[in-house]
C-alpha cells in the first residue's frame, strides 16, 4: 500500500510526553516511513542551491497538537534550536530528507536534559504574548501574537498556525527557518522570490501561495502565509487514498498548470512540485458511506488549490544543480544528470495527475536505476540518444538501459508496473483526454516534452477554452456597442 511507501513529516515532541511515548511514537512512524531513503539513499553531498528540507508540508487537522495552544514565538524558537543541534550532525542528509531517529544519549542523561527543559519551559508561560514577537523589536506593520498549534515540521524548521490580532484575529500560516546559514540563505531566497511573484500577480489571478511578510526574529527567518488547508497528498491519506474524481482532476490540473506556467513565463522553475507542496484552499468535505468497501469515503467541497514552497525556485540564469525535485516526481533528463529546464516541471506535473487519477504514485521506488526500469516499463524504452549522452555510465550497457528483467527487482518492477494505458479505469472521452495529456507530459526527450502553455489548450480543459471565448466575446460586443453610443 501507499501509506507504507510514503515519508511523512516527524512529529511534534512536547515535553509534557513521556520518554517512553515518544519512543513508540517515534518507532511507528518510523515503520511507516522510509525518510530519506525516498529522496536518495546514496547520495551524501549537499547543494547550495537546493538546500536541505526546504519544503512547508502540511499537516492534517485531526493531527494538529492542540497543546501548544497560547504559547508563544519564543517557545517555538528555542524548540528549534534545541532540536536542531540533534537534527544537523546528520552529514549524509538530501535537501529534502529528514529524520526521526533517536540521539544515542543515555537514559540518564534523557531523565536530566528533560527535567532541564521543564524548568526552562515553566516561565515562558507567564510571558506577554505581544512582546513576544513584532512590536518595537521588529519594526513590521504585521503582527503575529499567538502560536494555536504546529501544521508542519521538516528539517528548515517548522511551520505553526498563528492568531494575528491587530487583523480582527486573523490566522496565518507562519514558516520558522532554524538559525543556521544554510536554512538562513534558503529562507531569504524563498522570501525574494515570493514578493516577487506578489509584485507580478497582485490581483492574485494564478494559485500560488502570497506572503504576507517576513521578519528576522534573533536569527530565525519567520516568513508569513495566507493559512490555507491540507495539502492533496494529505487529503488523499485521510481518504484511504480514493482517487479524486476526473472532474476535480481536471479543476486542480487547470489550476497548477496555469500557475507554474506563470511561473516559467517569468523565468522560473520550481522544481519541487509534487502532492505535498500543493494545497488546497479549503479542504472542506461530505462524507458519504461505501457500503462495498464498509468504510466513509469523502467528497471536496472544494477543488480549488495554491502551489507552495519556493524554497528550490530556480531563475533561468541562475545556477542549476545536477539534482532536483523529490524522487518519485524527478524528470528521466534529471536522473541521467542531462542538464534539466522549465520542462522538469512538466514532468512533475504529469506524475502528480496520474496520482491523483491512482490514488498511489506511480513511480515507487528508491533506486536510481529501478526508477528508469519502471519509466520504460509504463512509457516504454528510452531513446537511445538519451542513454548515449548520459553521465551516468553504470545505468547503461551497449546504449540500452542495463537491466535484468529476471532479478528481483526486474520482477518487482514487471508486478507493480504496467504500461500507462493500462492504468484507465474507464473507456470514456475524459479519461481518454486526460492520458493523452499525461502522455505527452511524461515524453523523454525534454526537446519533445509538451509545454505547459500548450497543455492549457489541450482538449482535455475545452470546458475552459469555451467559457474564456465566451467572456472574451461578451466584452468585444459591450466595447463595440459603448463605441457605437460615442
Amino acid at each position: 500500500m501507499r501509506h507504507s511507501k510514503r515519508m511523512r513529516s516527524p512529529g511534534v515532541w512536547l515535553d509534557e510526553y513521556s520518554w517512553e511515548e515518544k519512543m513508540e511514537c517515534r518507532k511507528r512512524r518510523k515503520r511507516d516511513s522510509h525518510s530519506s531513503e525516498r529522496e536518495n539513499k546514496s547520495r551524501t553531498h549537499r547543494h547550495l542551491k537546493t538546500y536541505e528540507g526546504q519544503y512547508l508540508e502540511s499537516r492534517s487537522l485531526n493531527h494538529r497538537v492542540n497543546s501548544w495552544e497560547g504559547h508563544n514565538l519564543d517557545m517555538a524558537c528555542e524548540e528549534e534550536s534545541r532540536e536542531g543541534t540533534c537534527k544537523d550532525r546528520d552529514q549524509d542528509w538530501h535537501h529534502y530528507s529528514k529524520s526521526s531517529g533517536r540521539s544515542g544519549r543515555s537514559g540518564r542523561s534523557r531523565r536530566s536534559s528533560r527535567r532541564h527543559r521543564d524548568r526552562r519551559r515553566r516561565p515562558s508561560h507567564s510571558r506577554h504574548r505581544s512582546s513576544s514577537c513584532f512590536g518595537s523589536n521588529f519594526n513590521s506593520l504585521f503582527s503575529v501574537d499567538e502560536i494555536v498549534c504546529t501544521l508542519g515540521e521538516g528539517a528548515f524548521g517548522k511551520v505553526v498556525e498563528c492568531i494575528d490580532h491587530n487583523n480582527d484575529g486573523a490566522r496565518v500560516a507562519l514558516k520558522i527557518i532554524k538559525n543556521i546559514d544554510r536554512y538562513r540563505e534558503a529562507a531569504m531566497s524563498e522570501v525574494e522570490v515570493l514578493e516577487k511573484l506578489k509584485s507580478l500577480d497582485s490581483e492574485r489571478r494564478y494559485a500560488c501561495v502570497q506572503i504576507l511578510d517576513w521578519f528576522d526574529y534573533h536569527g530565525h527567518i519567520c516568513i508569513a502565509f495566507e493559512l490555507l488547508g491540507l495539502s492533496t497528498y494529505d487529503f488523499l491519506k485521510e481518504n484511504n487514498f480514493q482517487p479524486f474524481p476526473i472532474e476535480q482532476i481536471r479543476h486542480m490540473a487547470y489550476q497548477i498548470i496555469r500557475a507554474v506556467q506563470f511561473l516559467h513565463k517569468n523565468k522560473l522553475t520550481h522544481t519541487d512540485l509534487k502532492p505535498e507542496n500543493i494545497l488546497f484552499i479549503d479542504a472542506d468535505y461530505d462524507m458519504e458511506y461505501n457500503p462495498e468497501m464498509k468504510r466513509d469515503e469523502r467528497t471536496l467541497k472544494n477543488p480549488d488549490v495554491k502551489i507552495v514552497d519556493f524554497g528550490n525556485a530556480t531563475y533561468d540564469h541562475e545556477h542549476h544543480t545536477s539534482v532536483v525535485s523529490t524522487r518519485h516526481y524527478r524528470a528521466p533528463e534529471v536522473i541521467l544528470d542531462l542538464g534539466w529546464d522549465h520542462s522538469c516541471d512538466v514532468w512533475s506535473v504529469g506524475c502528480i495527475l496520474i496520482e491523483y487519477y491512482l490514488g498511489s504514485t506511480l513511480f515507487q521506488t528508491h533506486d536510481s536505476k529501478e526508477h528508469l526500469a519502471m519509466m520504460e516499463r509504463v512509457l516504454g524504452p528510452i531513446p537511445t540518444n538519451l542513454l548515449q549522452k548520459t553521465k551516468k555510465r553504470r545505468y547503461i550497457h551497449r546504449s540500452t538501459l542495463d537491466w535484468d528483467v529476471h532479478s528481483s527487482s526486474g520482477r518487482y518492477v514487471r508486478k507493480h508496473c504496467k504500461p500507462l494505458r493500462h492504468y484507465m479505469v474507464s473507456k470514456d472521452k475524459n479519461h481518454q483526454q486526460l492520458f493523452d495529456l499525461m502522455e505527452k507530459m511524461l515524453a523523454y526527450d525534454p526537446t519533445k516534452r509538451i509545454s505547459l502553455e500548450q497543455a492549457m489548450q489541450h482538449p482535455f480543459f475545452s470546458c475552459y477554452h469555451k467559457n474564456s471565448s465566451s467572456s472574451n466575446s461578451r466584452s468585444n460586443s459591450s466595447s463595440s456597442s459603448s463605441s457605437k453610443k460615442d
